[in-house]
């Protein structure tokens, strides 16, 4: 494995961190671990030499590719459930009556990673609305850094043993069998996602119409709080009145820097006035 010089390490964290807003300047090992081999066996000498030829690849792959390896994290369908649960008793219904009008919700599934969450969502609106999903436009907007785990996602093939936790019934409702071990998400449904990329840390484009909840779950773990600070207050901004923002159970808010009402764990409102 190829080890990282005190110099290359802080040229990759300033890189990463001035770029994405990702900290990892106690992310020594995790970064070795990644990378390490890969570099090795891929011929580079040093970590200088790998990051030079990510920024000069005009393909944008090998970027693409450190990204993958340095934030990817593992995800599932129907991860953290209790937000499910307050997505069926409280937001949609909330998302409902005040979209009555014009019956389009709006969603989005902030570093999407590769698909799970923005798909469990779906299926679950559809759940919700039943036979009135027909009049409904609920899109959910699914962005994230990578192209390539975008590109995975919206093909929509997954592990059969990752779907495990949805409720019964859902996987042959949702999912055509590709064999034994994969299915892929039936085309209806992934017309419901919307996938795009798209990094957090640039100014937020999408202001058509404001947000009635936004996922942004286990994504800011390694942010600094500053980052963090500034990127939920360009969600608040683009939520509407009385709109959500779900993130990660291990993260957290500071509720003296922001305007957000804490409703239970890892849950946050725009308050309605």
């Amino acid at each position: 494995m190829l080890k990282i010089s005190d110099n290359e390490f802080d040229r990759l964290v300033k890189f990463m961190r001035d770029n994405y807003g990702i900290n990892l300047s106690h992310k020594r090992t995790l970064i070795e671990g990644r990378l390490g081999n890969m570099l090795y066996e891929r011929g580079f000498k040093s970590y200088d030499e790998y990051l030079d030829c990510c920024l000069s690849d005009k393909s944008g792959q090998e970027l693409d590719g450190l990204l993958i390896k340095l934030t990817t994290n593992h995800t599932y369908f129907m991860r953290e459930p209790e937000h499910y649960s307050f997505l069926m008793s409280t937001v949609l219904p909330f998302a409902k009556k005040v979209n009555e009008s014009n019956k389009s919700m709006h969603i989005w599934s902030a570093g999407c990673s590769s698909g799970e969450e923005a798909y469990t969502t779906a299926m679950h609106i559809n759940e919700f609305l039943g036979k009135d999903k027909t009049f409904w436009d609920t899109r959910i907007l699914a962005t994230d850094i990578s192209l390539k785990t975008l590109a995975g996602a919206q093909n929509g093939i997954y592990q059969t043993s990752g779907l495990s936790d949805l409720p019964p019934g859902w996987i042959d409702k949702y999912f055509d069998r590709i064999n034994e071990e994969k299915c892929k998400v039936k085309p209806s449904l992934r017309k419901e996602v919307i996938f795009r990329t798209f990094n957090l840390m640039e100014p937020i484009p999408y202001k058509k119409a404001q947000f009635d909840l936004i996922f942004c779950r286990n994504v800011m773990i390694y942010f600094e709080m500053d980052t963090k600070i500034a990127l939920v207050k360009r969600f608040f901004d683009v939520l509407r009145p009385g709109g959500y923002l779900f993130i990660g159970h291990a993260e957290s808010i500071p509720r003296e820097a922001t305007k957000y009402e804490y409703i239970k764990p890892a849950i946050y409102r725009k308050p309605l006035k």
